[in-house]
């Protein structure tokens, strides 16, 4: 019930349209150089791609490749207008390039509060990555969304991995 609501909410931001990645772009450019993950859109997802073209100028971006249902994700590098193609799920990821591992992963999101709580699709893929990245060292998991995707009732659940800021199209909630 709280994704679907969610998940309706997120749609009639992403309906509204205008800029959206400013702010994002903003944090990104604290990071120069910094190993960074994205995603590419999907649906109604709100796009970093503009704040991901600008970072690529500076060091290596990755996108999220879905391997096996139940492992984390990996990455593979990516750079603007490179060839993707459909992943596991339909999102694209892109056609060849080499593995990378991240130091800042934007996580895209169905909901979220403001103490770093997510909400994603149920899958999991971004908790295990999370769990991973954070075992090996630290990691920046910024969560990027609609400001309309923000909730006080999330239910959250032991083997959620927080984030560590939520930037949206208004601002950034530092968690």
């Amino acid at each position: 019930m709280a994704r679907a609501a969610a998940l309706t909410r997120r749609a009639r931001a992403h309906a509204v349209g205008g800029p959206q990645a400013g702010h994002l772009s903003q944090v990104l450019a604290r990071h120069r150089g910094v190993p960074l993950a994205g995603y590419l859109p999907m649906r109604t997802e709100i796009d970093p791609v503009p704040a991901l073209a600008e970072a690529a100028a500076h060091g290596p971006v990755g996108m999220p490749v879905i391997v096996a249902r139940d492992a984390p994700l990996r990455f593979r590098t990516w750079t603007p207008g490179c060839a993707t193609v459909p992943g596991l799920f339909g999102a694209p990821v892109p056609e060849g390039g080499d593995w990378m591992t991240p130091d800042i992963l934007i996580v895209p999101l169905v909901a979220f509060d403001v103490h770093g709580g997510r909400l994603g699709y149920g899958g999991g893929f971004y908790d295990r990555t999370l769990q991973a990245l954070r075992a090996r060292g630290p990691v920046l998991a910024i969560g990027f969304a609609f400001a309309a995707q923000q909730t006080d009732d999330l239910p959250i659940e032991a083997t959620d991995q927080p984030l560590d800021m939520i930037v949206t199209e208004h601002g950034i909630i530092a968690t």
